[in-house]
């Protein structure tokens, strides 16, 4: 079933890139002298792309989805997300951020958590209740709006962490290492459901991860970074098909995947 999944796989169709990056560079000013996190960097993601960065610590795997959410200013080069610059994006609501940690507020229900952007932006109640109850369902956290973050296992707040920043129907989700805390079992089963989710909703999601795998698993694009100064040492299109079971990672197409991947990494500390 999955050989035939595999050959029944086709390349993406090229659209116009939702975020597309051109020559990035981007240097910290600190007190003992200045650190460059980015280099030289460009690269194009597509509409409804899945696309994955992963690297060493310290890479600049975060600092480069923090500027295609205007959290940091490159130092030159070009970024446009939607076609806009970052802060246009940001204040036009393109992208919804999901951080590594779920950063919940203690004293506010699963439920007011994810209202919290809604009553900021002047959603009416019961535009609210409606948008609370749709994504809920959509993280399968349906019947937890009344409960609170400590309630929660570590998965289901990262859960309730993804629906917050769904909550206002962004079509750009930016996703920093989100589930890198949790277990194995815990995090394969988060994989799946975040898969079955991008299936749902369509969206262009920018996920940053250390794992080979997990980068690997969902990924329909994988972006190689190198150690500091973060460069892109290799671009790989999945050929794995959209619908992908766990037991898929035992196929050598999976495999082969995760070879580049290692193999692009390796390079990369080469050439530091």
């Amino acid at each position: 079933m999955i050989v035939e999944q595999l050959k029944d796989a086709t390349e993406f169709h090229r659209v116009e890139p939702v975020i597309s990056a051109k020559n990035l560079d981007l240097t910290f000013q600190t007190n003992d002298g200045p650190v460059h996190a980015l280099k030289d960097v460009s690269l194009q993601i597509g509409k409804g792309e899945f696309v994955s960065f992963i690297g060493p610590s310290g890479c600049g795997k975060t600092t480069f989805l923090r500027c295609m959410a205007d959290l940091e200013h490159p130092t030159s080069g070009e970024i446009t997300v939607n076609g806009v610059s970052p802060e246009e994006a940001r204040k036009a609501r393109s992208y919804g951020y999901v951080f590594q940690a779920a950063g919940l507020y203690p004293w506010r229900t699963i439920g007011g958590n994810i209202r919290l952007p809604l009553e900021i932006m002047g959603y009416s109640k019961h535009d609210q209740a409606e948008r609370v109850a749709r994504v809920l369902e959509l993280v399968e956290l349906a019947g937890f709006e009344k409960k609170y973050p400590w309630q929660l296992s570590g998965g289901m707040q990262q859960r309730a962490s993804i629906a917050r920043a769904l909550a206002f129907d962004a079509d750009i989700l930016l996703m920093d290492e989100p589930f890198g805390a949790l277990d194995e079992i815990v995090r394969d089963h988060l994989n799946e459901q975040l898969l079955s989710l991008w299936a749902r909703t369509e969206k262009t999601i920018a996920f940053v991860t250390h794992s080979i795998p997990e980068a690997v698993y969902l990924s329909t694009k994988i972006v190689v970074m190198s150690p500091r100064p973060g460069r892109i040492t290799d671009v790989i299109e999945s050929p794995l098909p959209k619908e992908r079971p766990l037991d898929i990672r035992d196929t050598p197409e999976f495999l082969e995947v995760a070879h580049r991947v290692r193999e692009g990494l390796r390079a990369g500390h080469l050439d530091d």
